[in-house]
């Protein structure tokens, strides 16, 4: 019995093999399923969330916290980097470098005790861009100084 089976399967794959164009089909063979009803079930059952113990979801907190305090870090760096080229004073004759950093560390100590992602999440990117936007604002104005005296200087 067992080797009509056999047989069987290799005509079968055969006939499929080369009509696979054809046909563009696969067979499934009964011993692929599952082999209890407990299996059949867990596998088309949607499951329910697993419930992480206090220690667990404090721990995923934690490390959620470091990312985000890296990130601010590294913004804050940034901020402090890019004020460097801010050298020039404001019309109280405090320079623009000391004024933005000033105004960084407010707008940090403010954030501190935040604690839901998606607020975090969207300072930082909001950050990012500013400091972005600013340097590009500076080096742009730069050129255009640069191109000005270049100018000048040939009349």
């Amino acid at each position: 019995m067992n080797a009509n089976l056999q047989k069987c399967r290799i005509a079968l794959k055969l006939i499929i093999g080369r009509n696979d164009a054809v046909f563009n089909c696969s067979w499934r063979l009964l011993h692929e399923g599952p082999d209890t009803v407990e299996e059949l079930l867990d596998r088309h059952i949607v499951k329910k969330e697993k419930h992480l113990d206090e220690e667990e979801e404090e721990l995923l907190n934690r490390r959620r916290l470091t990312s985000t305090r890296r990130e601010a870090l590294s913004l804050y760096r940034d901020i402090i980097r890019a004020t460097r080229f801010f050298m020039w004073p404001d019309s109280r004759g405090v320079l623009w470098r000391d004024v933005l950093r000033e105004n960084a560390r407010k707008e940090f100590e403010e954030a501190r005790f935040e604690t839901d992602p998606e607020v975090i999440t969207r300072l930082l990117i909001g950050g990012h861009d500013a400091v972005q936007s600013a340097i590009d604002k500076l080096a742009e104005k730069q050129r255009q100084q640069i191109q000005k005296e270049r100018g000048g200087g040939q009349d």
